[in-house]
């Protein structure tokens, strides 16, 4: 076989390889992304509910202006009410910034060390963890503990836990992902502890604190520790693709609150009045400003725009990890903030 013949065949093979591939591109991410872009936030959500989205719900909060609020879709798609913007959402991992917040403030108060290990806040799980006696409190609000994260058990989705205890199980006695402060690795493990280490010091449980600490001085009304606090039909419903089942009633002990109240909270976390003197610098050293938030039937963003001075929360609830949904739920997003900008220098 010649040259020529050889280069012929793998012009062929590379012609049936890439029209083969186009198989596998996701086209809904696509066309989500090349559509043209809306005049309205409006107009993007409606169309995020074309995407196969249930129901949405944006906040934007642009400094000098009245906030503005949106939603699309379904608030409840069995009993077909429509999505209104002062619907409770499960904020999933959007907790983690209120708990950080939490820490900072024991820590200021001289009640929690960041330095001291997690051996030492918690002997009883000392031969459970590994490196326990390595892992300081700082690791752990910054993600870099190296220990499992419970999601990640292969038991987990197959085993549902049924409490805490259960969840803290998954894992307890698996080896470290990483040796301490070596590396970063997100882990719902580790806020699982920080929030029972406050729990341990206070006396009292870290919901409470956090709502005497950080939502009545902001006036957060509409910001709640759990479920079992709520009115049930306030919450909006939560679907999973494929999944004939409304999620809301699941109680996983994560925070619910309405878009407004995370925008609000948020602001003040990135211009500083959540804190008292001296507690911003040490949040500065240990956490994030902004934050996305994760659950079977819940997707949420939350992200502050310093250059715009705008807020922007956005809701959907409707997820499939196996999908795309929650990349394109970040492009609608990505959407969002574009025709704010547009809107602003126009």
């Amino acid at each position: 076989m010649n040259k020529k013949t050889i280069k012929r065949l793998l012009r062929i093979v590379f012609i049936i390889a890439s029209i083969s591939s186009l198989y596998f591109v996701p086209w809904v991410l696509v066309k989500a992304w090349i559509l043209p872009l809306p005049d309205t936030v409006q107009e993007q959500l409606e169309e995020g509910i074309s995407h196969g989205f249930d129901g949405m719900i944006v906040y934007v909060d642009q400094a000098g202006k009245p906030p503005e609020f949106y939603a699309a879709g379904w608030h409840d798609r069995k009993n077909k009410i429509p999505a209104y913007p002062q619907a409770l959402f499960k904020i999933a991992s959007i907790t983690k910034l209120y708990i950080a917040v939490a820490t900072t403030k024991l820590v200021k108060e001289g009640r929690l060390s960041l330095d001291k290990t997690l051996a030492e806040y918690f002997p009883e799980l000392a031969r459970r963890i590994e490196n326990s006696d390595k892992i300081t409190l700082r690791m752990m609000v910054q993600h870099r503990s190296g220990i499992p994260n419970f999601v990640d058990h292969p038991d987990y989705w197959i085993k549902p836990p049924k409490n805490r205890k259960e969840t803290l199980e998954y894992a307890l006695g698996l080896p470290a992902d990483f040796e301490p402060d070596e590396d970063y690795g997100y882990s719902n493990t580790n806020y699982m502890l920080i929030e029972d280490l406050i729990d341990k010091t206070l006396g009292y449980s870290h919901q409470q604190y956090i709502k005497e600490e950080i939502l009545i001085p902001l006036g957060l009304k509409h910001t709640f520790g759990s479920l079992s606090e709520v009115n049930i039909d306030d919450v909006m419903s939560g679907y999973y693709v494929g999944v004939d089942k409304d999620f809301k009633t699941e109680n996983t002990g994560l925070m619910l609150a309405t878009a407004e109240d995370v925008g609000i909270f948020l602001r003040a976390l990135n211009d500083g009045s959540v804190f008292n003197k001296g507690e911003q610098e040490i949040y500065s050293s240990i956490y994030v400003y902004e934050h996305t938030g994760l659950l079977p039937g819940y997707q949420s963003i939350a992200k502050y725009y310093k250059d715009i001075d705008t807020v922007v929360i956005q809701f959907n609830n409707t997820t499939n990890f196996d999908g795309y949904d929650w990349n394109l739920a970040e492009i609608i997003y990505s959407r969002i903030v574009k025709i704010v900008r547009r809107k602003k220098s126009a």
